[in-house]
């Protein structure tokens, strides 16, 4: 009954975690369609939707659980909660050390916590699955303990908390990269060996500071999919021809009305405090929220009230199903099939080169396709998606769901 009622939100989870999976398994990350890129530092890109989208859409589903975690009393909640947050930060933090050994050379080496040839480098800490759990986490106790009134405001204090503090303890520049005030707390904290290091020098995108407006998001989604429930009460909502006008008319025009503000909000704000995904600032927040907000509608709109459901809903509802458990497959696979190389013919030096199953896909399937090489890296990024849903769809059929 549950699946059937909240059918668009089931979509809107499992596109969100089809498009995580696309853009994180190019062909080549050297080249990519501008739209799968991240935005370099300021500004975003269709990309960098995607990540808040997916925190938005679990607080969604927190707003079907708290409720009968209030039921049950805080003992069932706080052992439900922290048991869920530890085992999915656990999840994020087994990806990054997967799979335990690496090549180096000609032979197989174990992957220790921090290098013993570079003491720089070593196992990344955090990661997205482990910012979800501590946003899960903290998220919850807001829900459970507070009206929604009260949530509202703790959020707006948080992210004006939170752009205070980059202001203030941040350098001369303190939405730069180097300006930024939270990696000095990361490297303090986690030690330079555990942080990512994709831009060049440490610096982590899913940083502990950076994680405080991240609950938020997870919030406003929560608080988003409580305004849905008590709206979906109404009969017409799960109707194919609604009864009347106005209950429908009061749900989508709330939800379309509030996402525009919050985008309006975030554009003003933005002026002082820009709008930027690897500091994870205020105005993003706003920013994605109000655009979640208002795709949510639609699809509501469309799948709900116009009764549309056809093969590409369900294409994204088949990734809803098993969301955490594909994405971690997506993650830990590509990484698994590394240690199986392929003789690749020789180098200039006259040594063997090897790549792997996936690579080998690649560049002799994939790269081969006509047109530039963003093509083919695309064409990369569907193949593996149509995997991960082929994978998907037999969980499906054989009502296995794997759950945290």
């Amino acid at each position: 009954m549950m699946k059937q009622r909240y059918y668009s939100l089931d979509v809107f989870r499992g596109a969100t975690v089809a498009l995580m999976i696309m853009v994180n398994n190019p062909g080549t990350w050297a080249h990519m369609f501008a739209p799968l890129k991240h935005a370099a530092w300021h500004g975003c890109s269709p990309t960098d939707l995607v990540f808040p989208f997916f925190l938005f859409a679990v607080g969604n589903a927190m707003s079907f659980v708290i409720p009968r975690l209030q039921e049950a009393g805080p003992a069932v909640f706080w052992k439900k909660v922290l048991k869920r947050t530890v085992l999915i930060f656990a999840i994020g933090l087994f990806i990054n050390w997967w799979p335990f050994i690496k090549w180096e050379g000609a032979e197989l080496v174990f992957k220790q916590w921090v290098d013993p040839s570079d003491p720089s480098r070593g196992i990344r800490i955090l990661g997205v699955l482990q910012r979800i759990a501590i946003a899960y986490c903290f998220a919850s106790i807001l829900a459970y303990y507070f009206k929604e009134k009260a949530i509202i405001w703790i959020s707006a204090g948080i992210l004006l908390l939170y752009w205070a503090v980059c202001a203030m303890a941040g350098g001369a520049d303190p939405y730069s990269l180097e300006g930024w005030f939270g990696t000095k707390y990361d490297i303090a904290i986690l030690g330079v060996p555990h942080i990512y290091k994709g831009e060049g020098v440490p610096f982590d995108p899913e940083g502990l500071m950076s994680t405080l407006p991240a609950i938020v998001q997870v919030v406003f989604g929560y608080l988003v999919g409580v305004f849905i429930k008590k709206q979906g009460q109404v009969d017409w909502l799960w109707s194919k021809v609604p009864a009347s006008n106005e209950p429908h008319f009061k749900l989508l025009s709330g939800m379309f009305v509030t996402g525009f503000i919050l985008v309006v909000l975030a554009w003003v704000w933005a002026l002082g405090f820009p709008i930027n995904k690897k500091i994870w600032t205020s105005s993003y927040v706003l920013y994605t929220t109000g655009l979640a907000t208002m795709t949510i509608g639609g699809m509501i709109w469309f799948i709900e009230v116009q009764g549309v459901k056809n093969k590409l809903t369900q294409f994204f509802d088949v990734f809803g199903k098993n969301p955490l458990f594909i994405f971690v497959l997506s993650g830990i696979l590509p990484r698994f099939l590394g240690l199986f190389r392929i003789s690749d013919g020789v180098a200039e030096d006259g040594t063997q080169k090897y790549i792997d199953a996936f690579a080998w896909f690649y560049k002799y399937v994939c790269a081969k396709v006509p047109g530039i090489p963003e093509v083919g890296s695309f064409v990369y990024s569907l193949c593996f998606l149509t995997l991960m849903w082929v994978i998907c769809y037999w969980l499906d059929k054989k009502k296995i769901y794997v759950k945290v």
